[in-house]
């Protein structure tokens, strides 16, 4: 075995164990995990919830939409309304109260009247995730989400409006 001496370098020079680089991947490592992979991975997790709220709002508004226009009557159409709202929200994971994130319109003055039309928008704040409730209690940290959709009453509509 023959003892380790200074490394000599293409041009003949020599090397000192000051010039030694040993372990500084694991720390060139660790500095660009914290600042690509971290950022990304929020930036990932952000826009996936926020395309769940864009599932969940179009969902919500075509379903309450279509329930409404189909509906033996006005009382029912609004229970019926609410229901499918509050089942598309749970489906991709939100629990806002579905009386607030639901906003019907109508037409004419009978909203099942024949001819006319429902509109149905649903609207939901999907907050920045990770984020503090300290933070959140004096900065709005969320995005609204929302969707309209808009049903035809059946023109040949025999029920009460």
């Amino acid at each position: 075995m023959t003892a380790r001496g200074p490394r000599r370098t293409s041009r003949g020079g020599r090397v000192g164990r000051s010039g030694r680089d040993d372990g500084n991947a694991v720390v060139e490592f660790l500095a660009l995990t914290f600042v690509l992979l971290i950022p990304v991975a929020y930036l990932v997790l952000t826009l996936g919830r926020l395309q769940a709220a864009v599932f969940a709002t179009e969902a919500a508004a075509r379903g309450a939409a279509r329930v409404y226009v189909t509906s033996a009557d006005a009382n029912q159409a609004g229970t019926r309304a609410l229901t499918a709202t509050d089942l598309a929200l749970d489906d991709q994971g939100f629990d806002d109260d579905p009386t607030q994130a639901l906003r019907l319109t109508c037409t004419n003055t009978r909203c099942l009247s024949p001819g006319g039309q429902v509109t149905a928008e649903v609207t939901v704040q999907v907050p920045l995730p990770f984020v503090p409730g300290f933070v959140r209690d004096r900065v709005p940290l969320s995005v609204p989400v929302s969707a309209v959709r808009t049903a035809a009453v059946d023109e040949f509509r025999t029920g009460r409006g």
